[in-house]
């Protein structure tokens, strides 16, 4: 009788132990699972701003195709006017020196003129860089007359233009290119990746723990 109260005693506390156990465990798996959905969760958000943001602005530029532009003529015209913050509710105004650059595309004999960018472009600018607006127009000036003297140095410069020739306009880079677009897209990708993989390994560890139960008991 003695010996049988300690082998039940014993018998109850390896019971609570593997009840310990199995409550651990699948804490731990609703943790892991947790995770991985929000891993998916958090990818998702994130191809969503960058649809409606960067694979957007890719889309609509019709400033394809690369090719190589020949400076024809880099000129430094009137100043221009831009506004800079000074305070709360606070405006005011600076110069700085419009450059224009006009170029040919592939040795066609066609002069169209460069934008450094689509921001330039659909900025309506005429000039070739905008930079941004400070109170100091002599640093905004020697930064124009660099580009200038970088732009006459190099006369042959990679440059995108409008295949269908609708835009006369050509672009020195372009804001989002393919690497931009890939490098964009990766860690969304590895976080949907990474986040499928863990509720996997968590179902494909359960379904083995239960298979091993099945096996255990019929081996009983």
């Amino acid at each position: 009788m003695y010996k049988r109260s300690i082998y039940q005693t014993f018998r109850e506390v390896d019971l609570l132990d593997k009840k310990k156990t199995v409550t651990a465990l699948k804490a731990g798996e609703d943790r892991a699972i947790l995770l991985g959905l929000g891993m998916i969760l958090s990818s998702v958000m994130i191809y969503f701003v960058l649809g409606i943001t960067t694979l957007r602005s890719f889309a609509d530029s019709v400033w394809t195709e690369e090719g190589v532009c020949a400076v024809l003529n880099s000129t430094v015209t009137a100043d221009r006017n831009c506004s800079y913050s000074c305070g709360s509710d606070c405006w005011r105004v600076s110069k700085y020196p419009c450059l224009q650059v006009y170029v040919s595309v592939n040795n066609t004999g066609r002069v169209s003129r460069l934008s450094h960018n689509e921001e330039t472009q659909y900025a309506g600018s005429e000039c070739f860089f905008v930079p941004r607006c400070q109170k100091d127009s002599v640093a905004m000036h020697n930064i124009i007359i660099n580009i200038s003297k970088h732009l006459k140095m190099n006369q042959q410069l990679p440059c995108y233009y409008d295949p269908s020739g609708q835009r006369e306009t050509v672009l020195l880079t372009r804001l989002y290119d393919h690497n931009v677009i890939f490098l964009s897209l990766l860690w969304p990708s590895c976080m949907l990746t990474g986040g499928t993989l863990i509720i996997m390994m968590v179902k494909l560890t359960q379904y083995l723990s239960r298979l091993c139960e099945e096996i255990g008991k019929i081996n009983r």
